[in-house]
Parts: C-alpha cells; structure tokens; sequence
C-alpha cells in the first residue's frame, strides 16, 4: 500500500505579466524572465505536475489520478478528470479583465468537464495593490453597453487587498489580479479564460492579445452579487485551522503551525502547500522535511499523520 505524501514539481507559465518574484520569494528556479505562474498541484494537460519521489516517482499527477485511482478514494468507474488545480501566481503587471464560465457552458460551447471557480489567498502585496472584483452594471444589459463602449473606468468595481486577505471567484464573476500582488489560487481544474478589457496592450511583435468579448458577456453574472462565504477556525494542539471557504467544488483552509499536531485524514486525499517557513511531516515513523514552496498530496491510503515546525500551509480538497 502507497502510504507517503506525494510530493510535485511545479509547472512554470511564461505570462505578459509575470515576474520574477517566484523565484525571489519560493526560491523557485524559474525559466522565462516574466514567469506569470507556478503550476503547484495540476493535473491539467496545459500543465500536469511531475512526482518526484517514492514508488511513483518520473509519472505524473495525471498518470497517478488515472492508474492509481486508490489514492484518491476514486470510486469504480469514475472517469471523471482529476478534480482541483492550485497555482501561485506573481502579478508583476495587471492581469488581464477577464471571467470563467460555469460547468454547464464549458461542457455545452467548450467542450470540457468543467467550468473555472476559484478562490485567491493573498501572499503579498505592494501598497496600495488592488484587484477588479464585480462590476457596476444593474443589469445584463447595461454590462453589455458598457463593455462595448469600453466604458471600463465606471464598469468596474476595485477592491485593495492585502497579505493574508481571501477571495472566492466563483464562475460568472469578473476579476482580475492587480500589479503588485502575489496570490495561491485553488480552482477547478479547467484553463478556460474569457479576456474582457487588456488595457491595450501589445505583444513583442506589436499584438494585442485576443478578447473574447461574447462570450463573456454570455458567463457575466450581472448584477454582481458577492458571495456569502462563512469561515471557521478551531485550534488543535499546536495547529490553528482556519476554514476559509467551503462550497461546491473544494473547501480550502489556511493552517497555522506552532508546534506540533496529530491529525487523521477525514477527506478523500489532501492537498496541501507550504507558504511560509519550514516543518517535517511524520507518515508511519517516516519523517519529511518540508519548507516554503513544497507542494505535496497526502493520499487516501494514509490513515494519521504528524505534522511539527513553525510554518503556514494553504490546505485544500475537492
């Protein structure tokens, strides 16, 4: 029986406005001198995430989640595609203005299982940075006036954050990610991104990207309406756990560790990301040392595990 955490190699995303922080701050050694993303925990085509230790050691998470389906708690028959995808993403420049669709439009017009809901957990955050969250328009008919009049400055609705702060996405809402601003995204495994405002901007070779202006006006909720999410927060030995959202696609969690903590594992499998500091994890008297920018999956074969250091995980399962 596999019983050890599955540790993953990040995919790297070349992104017009990425940076360099990846590297500086994970310690990361990043390929594209604007790397926009960190693929973490994938098993998505565009980016699927290499094991890099024990048994299943050179496949990768897409290979584990098809032949070892055990380790997921994957039912007989499930051919469903590997549920979550978590991401870091370095927002050296604004992201593009942009909204996901939801599972039926994605299945219906794109063709693939899911639609794209996401949460962001801020990591840092220059002063000053803000996001796009929503928009202004009362209904769908004035967000499509708007958007074609390109009467952005009044259509869009900007919210400054901080490190530490959380945002749900769910589909149908317009976002982007401003300047300044390093976040962990957990999503829907889905790569499905209608562009709505690019603020102009051109390529090396003087292109502008492409908009995808019906379609998101199809997906656009409107009038926005933030989401009612409800977190919790309990303190377990030398852990404090905080539920920052539970919905239908995945419940994410922010940990806090000073010291030690036994836990059983009461989900399928178990994602989770080191964003800050350094612990060890103990799997049947096997001990891993474990740091900021280590990524790994604890699977369904795992009964209890301990977990001792000082360090801050962004947890999370379908």
């Amino acid at each position: 029986m596999y019983n050890e955490p599955i540790f993953l190699k990040p995919v790297f995303q070349e992104r017009i406005w990425g940076g360099q922080k990846l590297q500086t701050e994970f310690n990361y050694q990043i390929p594209f001198d604007k790397t926009g993303e960190a693929w973490v925990i994938s098993a998505h085509s565009n980016g699927p995430s290499e094991i890099i230790n024990g048994e299943l050691k050179g496949e990768t998470l897409t290979d584990a989640w098809n032949r070892h389906g055990e380790l997921f708690n994957k039912k007989d028959g499930n051919d469903e595609e590997y549920p979550l995808l978590v991401k870091i993403l370095d927002a050296n420049n604004d992201l593009s203005v942009q909204v996901h669709p939801d599972d039926n439009y994605a299945r219906d017009v794109e063709n693939h299982p899911y639609g794209k809901t996401e949460c962001w957990y801020v990591l840092s955050a220059e002063d000053g940075a803000e996001i796009v969250f929503g928009h202004h328009a009362g209904s769908k008919e004035e967000f499509k006036e708007m958007v074609n009049n390109g009467n952005w400055n009044n259509l869009l609705r900007r919210v400054k954050v901080k490190s530490g702060d959380f945002v749900y996405v769910p589909s149908g809402t317009i976002h982007a990610i401003g300047k300044g601003i390093v976040i962990l995204e957990t999503q829907q495994s889905s790569d499905i991104t209608y562009r709505v405002y690019d603020y102009d901007r051109t390529d090396a070779f003087g292109n502008k990207r492409e908009l995808h202006l019906d379609r998101a006006i199809e997906v656009t909720a409107a009038p926005h309406q933030n989401s009612e999410i409800k977190q919790e927060q309990q303190t377990s030995q030398g852990l404090v756990s905080k539920k920052l959202v539970k919905e239908t696609y995945f419940t994410v969690y922010h940990w806090q560790l000073n010291g030690e903590v036994i836990q059983e594992l009461t989900s399928d499998f178990l994602q989770i990301s080191v964003v800050n500091g350094s612990a060890s994890i103990t799997v049947d008297e096997t001990n891993y040392s474990i740091k900021k920018g280590d990524h790994f999956i604890l699977p369904a074969t795992i009964k209890d595990y301990k977990i001792s250091g000082q360090a801050e995980f962004i947890v999370s399962h379908p």
